[in-house]
């Protein structure tokens, strides 16, 4: 066997397991920021007038209004997210949340960041790293193992609809 020809197969080999394979960074992607926001939202509805005095001490408007949206987004959120359950649209609420604690919370830990002052880098902002991947998880959508692409094979079966390239049910081909 030629070396070309061994080098083809082993290329082949590569594309079909990475082919067998991509339903995993979607669903890691989902299963981490699910828990990581089903959690936080838990501990901002069992210590709201905490969440509510943070809230207020950042100069967030509604205070008490904005407390209870994100805790109720970060917690139903985190859960739908896990399941793959209308996960662009839970993903961009949720990284308006991430771009929010950017501009309050986290902005000195940001900027420090930018300015490569300290130890800590850009990975290190946390509301950052998820604002990464709920971003990649806004365009790419939820993956082939979700609820969204289950409902999505369902009805395509049940109306004989075209799927269109790049949805849950028909992941992009490079």
């Amino acid at each position: 066997m030629s070396s070309s020809s061994l080098a083809q197969r082993a290329v082949r080999i590569g594309l079909a397991l990475s082919g067998a394979l991509a339903f995993l960074p979607p669903l890691l992607t989902r299963l981490v920021l699910g828990q990581a926001f089903f959690l936080t939202g838990r501990g901002k509805l069992a210590n709201f007038d905490n969440t509510v005095q943070f809230f207020t001490s950042l100069n967030v408007p509604l205070p008490e209004l904005n407390a209870a949206f994100v805790s109720r987004l970060e917690f139903y959120g985190g859960i739908a997210l896990a399941l793959g359950l209308l996960t662009r649209l839970v993903a961009a609420g949720l990284a308006s949340t991430m771009v929010v604690a950017l501009l309050t919370a986290d902005k000195q830990a940001l900027l420090g960041a930018l300015r490569m002052s300290g130890d800590a880098g850009l990975a290190d902002v946390v509301p950052l790293v998820y604002l990464v991947f709920l971003s990649w998880l806004v365009i790419t959508g939820p993956g082939s193992l979700s609820l969204d692409a289950l409902f999505s094979r369902w009805l395509r079966g049940r109306s004989g609809a075209t799927v269109v390239p790049g949805t849950a049910a028909e992941p992009v081909r490079a």
